[in-house]
């Protein structure tokens, strides 16, 4: 059975209504604690670290983790999180995808994939986020945060946003990575047009959602899922085949009640469901669904402990 080789991470949760257990934490931690949480991961041997947005735009406010005069900074005791995060991840030998998101209100897709605007405050913030950890060895690629439904295919416009920004966040530097980390994984028909759309897509990860989190989805489903995706990207030739697996449960309603640890039988079951068709496990993920016991930086409920003992002390 595969192992979890990397997180997603967030400096504060963007859907304010499932994030009530962690985000008034992440807003009071220093940069030493940010660091401490990413030597947390290096400690399990993760390898890799995506980064959710690099600023986070609502309705009525914006903020940003990183020097940048788009906009203000975020209102938390670190005054520069992101590079907490990249001395952390270069000090541990991780490898970071730095977010290109959001740059416009976080949940307005199809506006954020269309609006020349916000393309543009979001490749000046890739030029700025580059000039600012381009020397930093952990800067390993970039992540596209701006996420449509796979059903049944990708969208087009989708399909033109991932092309756009995978060809300016190389210009920098062309060994970059690009990542994407769509959802609908279960309605993904993958036939001659999806492995055409695969081919078409220059990324270089797609990391699919399991949706077991959001309850889309069960362990026994997502087995014949990415049996089915596996054979599609072996047809491609593309992009390597992720898991972005879900380490949550929702307390009341999915997307409207808080997210904490999922119950460890569930994860390792998603863990074997997935294995033989993924190259690598990552979650969504260990920031606020685990803490070791003697974490200096505690992120979620203490319960989260239990998912971390069970998943990674226990024998």
């Amino acid at each position: 059975m595969k192992k979890i080789n990397g997180t997603f991470f967030e400096f504060y949760h963007h859907n304010l209504a499932s994030g009530g257990n962690w985000n008034s934490q992440c807003r009071e931690f220093t940069e030493e604690q940010w660091e401490a949480k990413v030597d947390e991961i290096a400690a399990l041997g993760m390898k890799y670290i995506v980064l959710m947005e690099s600023s986070l735009v609502y309705d009525k406010s914006a903020e940003s983790y990183f020097e940048t005069d788009i906009y203000p900074a975020a209102p938390m005791k670190a005054k520069n999180p992101i590079s907490a995060l990249m001395r952390a991840a270069e000090r541990n030998g991780l490898k970071v995808f730095m977010s290109c998101g959001f740059y416009g209100i976080w949940y307005h897709t199809r506006e954020n994939m269309t609006s020349e605007a916000v393309k543009e405050r979001a490749f000046k913030a890739m030029k700025q986020l580059y000039q600012l950890y381009g020397d930093n060895k952990a800067f390993y690629g970039w992540y596209l945060p701006d996420e449509t439904e796979i059903n049944p295919y990708f969208d087009e416009d989708f399909i033109k946003y991932v092309n756009e920004y995978a060809e300016y966040g190389r210009s920098f530097n062309k060994d970059l990575k690009i990542l994407i980390a769509p959802y609908g994984t279960r309605f993904a028909c993958t036939d001659e047009h999806y492995i055409e759309q695969l081919k078409r897509l220059d990324c270089d990860i797609i990391a699919y959602q399991d949706e077991v989190g959001v309850e889309k989805s069960t362990t026994e489903e997502t087995r014949v899922y990415f049996e089915r995706l596996n054979k599609a990207h072996k047809i491609a030739g593309k992009s390597a085949i992720w898991a972005d697996m879900e380490t949550f449960q929702c307390e009341g309603k999915v997307y409207f009640s808080n997210l904490t640890a999922a119950d460890s039988e569930r994860v390792k079951k998603q863990m074997e469901s997935i294995s033989d068709y993924v190259d690598e496990i990552i979650i969504y993920m260990y920031q606020g669904t685990m803490n070791p016991p003697d974490t200096k930086a505690m992120c979620g409920h203490p319960s989260t402990v239990n998912l971390y003992t069970d998943l990674f002390l226990s024998k």
